[in-house]
C-alpha cells in the first residue's frame, strides 16, 4: 500500500505544472481604455468563463497605437495561459495599417476562438439638423471640408468605419481622433464634433435615451431584436453595399500549450451559452457567435481572411501609423 501510495504521488510530481491549470488569476488584456465597447465585451465574458474556467479572470487594460501596445504585450507574455488577449477586428487591420508591428498577427498568437459580432452605427451630435440618413446626406453635401468626424484614435473601429463611410459617400472629412471611445462621445454629445460611426456596444445606451441621433446599422442585416431593432441599415438607407461588422476574439501567446488552449476554449465555448452572457450582449446589439469560429483553426483561417480583405480598403485610403 505504502509503494503504491509513493508511485501515485512519484507520477503527480511529474505532471507538467499546466496540468492544474488554472492555479492563480488569469489576465485578460484588453488592449483599449476602460469603458469602451471592447473593454465591455471582456468583463461580460470574464464573468461567464470564471466558473466554467473555476478562476478569477482580471481585466487589464494597455490602451495605446491603435490596440498595438497591448497586443504586443501578450504576444511577448510567458506562454503559460495566465495572460491572455480579447482584441477587435484591429488584429486584421494592424498589418495593413502600421509601417511596422512589434509583433505578427498570424505567428506570435495561439488562436482560441470568436466571441461575437457587433454592428456599426452611424450616429451624430443631438443638435444635428437631420431627422434621417437621406437627410443627414444632404447636411453632408451641403457642409462639405466642414464636417467633423470623430473617431476612437487610429487603427480603432471608429476609425476604419469612418474610413470606409468617407469612401462610401466621396466626401473628404476633418478626422478627429481621441484616446478612446468614451472621450470621443463625449464630445459628440457636448456638440464639438459632428458624427461618429461605432459600436454598438458603446452607442445602444446613448441611442435609447435620446442623447445622439442614430441614422443607420453599417450591417447589410438589421438586428432582429434589442433596442436598435427598428434601426435601418445603411444599405436601406442608400449607401448600397455597405457592411461593416466589427468581431471580438480571444488569443493567447503563442507555444501556450495545448492541454492550456483546450481548457480556455472549452470554457469559452460554455460562456458564450451562458443566458446572463447572451441576455447582456443582445441588450448591447452583439451577436454572439456560434458557428466553428469559435474554435481555434476556424478562428485563425477568419483573421486571415479579414486581412487580405480589409488590406486593399485601408492602403487605397492612403492612412498609415507609425
Amino acid at each position: 500500500m505504502r509503494r503504491t501510495l509513493l508511485l501515485t504521488a512519484g507520477l503527480m510530481a511529474c505532471l507538467p505544472a499546466f496540468a492544474q491549470y488554472p492555479e492563480k488569476p488569469v489576465t485578460i488584456v484588453v488592449p483599449f481604455t476602460a469603458g469602451g465597447p471592447t473593454d465591455k465585451v471582456a468583463r461580460d465574458l470574464a464573468e461567464a468563463m470564471r466558473k466554467p474556467m473555476n478562476a478569477t479572470l482580471i481585466i487589464e487594460n494597455v490602451g495605446g497605437v491603435g490596440g498595438t501596445l497591448g497586443a504586443n504585450k501578450v504576444a511577448k507574455a510567458a506562454p503559460d495561459g495566465y495572460t491572455l488577449l480579447l482584441h477587435h477586428i484591429g488584429m486584421a487591420t494592424a498589418p495593413s495599417l502600421y509601417r511596422t508591428l512589434p509583433f505578427k498577427t498570424l505567428e506570435d498568437f495561439e488562436y482560441l476562438g470568436m466571441v461575437n459580432e457587433v454592428p456599426m452605427t452611424l450616429i451624430s451630435r443631438p443638435t444635428m439638423p437631420a431627422a434621417n440618413y437621406a437627410e443627414l446626406a444632404k447636411w453632408l453635401e451641403a457642409n462639405k471640408g466642414k464636417v467633423n468626424l470623430a473617431n476612437a484614435g487610429v487603427g480603432s473601429a471608429s476609425h476604419l468605419c469612418g474610413l470606409l463611410f468617407q469612401q462610401a459617400v466621396k466626401s473628404d472629412m476633418t478626422t478627429v481622433p481621441y484616446k478612446g471611445t468614451a472621450p470621443a462621445m463625449n464630445d459628440l454629445l457636448g456638440g464639438q464634433v459632428d458624427i461618429m460611426c461605432d459600436q454598438t456596444t458603446n452607442t445602444t445606451s446613448q441611442i435609447e435615451a435620446g442623447k445622439v441621433k442614430a441614422f443607420a446599422v453599417m450591417s447589410s442585416k438589421r438586428l432582429t431584436s434589442g433596442p436598435l431593432a427598428k434601426l435601418p441599415t445603411a444599405d436601406e438607407s442608400g449607401l448600397k453595399g455597405f457592411n461593416l461588422t466589427i468581431w471580438h476574439a480571444l488569443y493567447a501567446p503563442k507555444g501556450t500549450p495545448k492541454a492550456v488552449l483546450d481548457k480556455v476554449n472549452t470554457a469559452l465555448r460554455a460562456a458564450l451559452k451562458d443566458a446572463d452572457f447572451q441576455k447582456r450582449q443582445e441588450a448591447l446589439g452583439a451577436v454572439i457567435v456560434t458557428d466553428a469560429r469559435v474554435g481555434p483553426a476556424e478562428h485563425k483561417k477568419f483573421v486571415e481572411a479579414e486581412i487580405n480583405k480589409l488590406g486593399p480598403v485601408i492602403k487605397a485610403a492612403g492612412v498609415y501609423a507609425d
